[in-house]
C-alpha cells in the first residue's frame, strides 16, 4: 500500500535535500520579522503612536525592533538559530495578545500562534546543515 509520508521522507531524506530545505524555511520565517523591523524603525514615530494606541509604552519600540531585526537575521544565517527560535516564538506569542488578540484581528492572531509553532518547532530541531550554527559546532 503507497504510504504518502513514506513517499515524502524518502525524498526529503538525503542530506544536502533536507539542509536546503532547512535553509528555505528559515529564511520564509526570517522574512516577516527582519521586513516588519526594518518597517518600525523607517516609520518610527507612527509605530510609536500605534504602540501607545494599544497600551504598549513607546519606549519598548527599540527592543522590538532590534528582536526581530537581530532575530531575523540570526534565523537566516542559522546564528544562534534555537536561541533566536525561542525567542521569536515567545514574542509571536506575545504580541498575537497584545496587538491581535480582537476578534476583529483573529487571523493575525492565529498567524502569530502558527509562526510561534514553527519557531518552537525550529529551537527544537536546529537550523539544519547550511547554517552558521553547524559550522561553528563543527
Amino acid at each position: 500500500m503507497l504510504n504518502p509520508n513514506v513517499v515524502v521522507k524518502n525524498i526529503v531524506n538525503s542530506t544536502n535535500t533536507d539542509a536546503t530545505l532547512a535553509l528555505i524555511a528559515r529564511a520564509f520565517m526570517a522574512y516577516i520579522f527582519i521586513v516588519a523591523g526594518w518597517g518600525k524603525l523607517t516609520a518610527y514615530s507612527a509605530t510609536v503612536g500605534y504602540m501607545e494606541s494599544m497600551g504598549v509604552p513607546g519606549a519598548m519600540l527599540p527592543l522590538t525592533i532590534l528582536v526581530e531585526l537581530d532575530g531575523g537575521l540570526a534565523l537566516l544565517l542559522g546564528f544562534q538559530a534555537r536561541f533566536a527560535a525561542l525567542g521569536l516564538g515567545v514574542f509571536s506569542l506575545i504580541t498575537a495578545f497584545l496587538f491581535h488578540s480582537g476578534t476583529e484581528d483573529a487571523i493575525n492572531f492565529m498567524k502569530n500562534f502558527a509562526m510561534a509553532g514553527g519557531l518552537f518547532f525550529l529551537m527544537l530541531h536546529g537550523a539544519g546543515k547550511f547554517s552558521l550554527d553547524h559550522i561553528i559546532e563543527k
